[in-house]
């Protein structure tokens, strides 16, 4: 999944995904552009990526406040 570029935005469980360039509501660490080879972190906007490579798949941050991040349910190829 590191390699996903698309631009689904929403995780499997139907969340919205938070914007890889905003820390609310959740704060990480996922903001400078060498995290997206593809990408720069303005470009990646809420999309689902995998940066660091620690997830097993494409994920995002939610927008849920009670959520901090999902999986994506990117088919694979």
């Amino acid at each position: 999944g590191a390699e996903y570029t698309g631009s689904l935005a929403v995780t499997a469980n139907g969340r919205t995904c938070q914007r890889w360039d905003s820390q609310t509501p959740h704060a990480h660490g996922n903001t400078e552009a060498d995290w997206f080879p593809e990408d720069t972190v303005k470009e990646a906007e809420n999309y689902c990526r995998n940066p660091a490579e620690w997830v097993e798949g494409p994920f995002c941050y939610t927008t849920d406040p009670d959520v901090a991040w999902e999986i994506c349910d990117v088919p694979f190829c």
